[in-house]
């Protein structure tokens, strides 16, 4: 089990918006899909933390992001969303019905798909909230796909260089 107090997670939101404003919004992969990768801390957080400080650190974490790009609240709406529904994510990609899970415990299969389910949805948020006109419906459903396919190659390096699989 990792150890987290709410001062490590603080730095980790900080150096996670760094790593997102700096460096990963200024790779244009295709010309217009940008990776993501702070929505990992979302994700990764221990499941039987508390729920209050789990939830206010996500929104803090979408927050910062958003003072950084002037988006005006579109990725703490996100970020705060997936937070408030990870546990109901987790069980339905995973299959798992007891009160008792971790990512030790899941196979890779299980794994992607919590992967990917968490970052369509963070991804379906921010760009329909951002850019939704009817006669894009299309457009933007392809651009959250791709962007999607291309966060999830960005957060499964990170989840195998500091072996999140086996921490949590």
């Amino acid at each position: 089990m990792v150890s987290r107090n709410v001062f490590s997670d603080i730095a980790l939101i900080a150096i996670l918006v760094a790593v997102q404003v700096f460096l990963l919004n200024r790779i244009t992969l295709f010309g217009k899909y940008i990776p993501v990768l702070y929505p990992v801390f979302v994700m990764f957080y221990p499941f039987f933390r508390n729920n209050f400080h789990f939830l206010a650190l996500s929104f803090i974490l979408g927050l910062s992001v958003d003072a950084f790009l002037g988006t005006w609240g579109i990725n703490a709406l996100a970020t705060t969303t997936i937070a408030y529904f990870r546990m109901l994510i987790f069980r339905t990609s995973t299959d798992t019905s007891t009160d008792f899970f971790s990512f030790q415990s899941l196979q890779w299969l299980q794994f992607v798909v919590f992967i990917l389910t968490s970052i369509f949805i963070h991804q379906l948020i921010v760009q329909y909230v951002e850019f939704f006109k009817p006669e894009r419906f299309f457009e933007i459903l392809l651009n959250v796909v791709f962007t999607s396919l291309i966060s999830f190659i960005f957060i499964i390096a990170y989840a195998l260089a500091f072996k999140i699989k086996q921490k949590i």
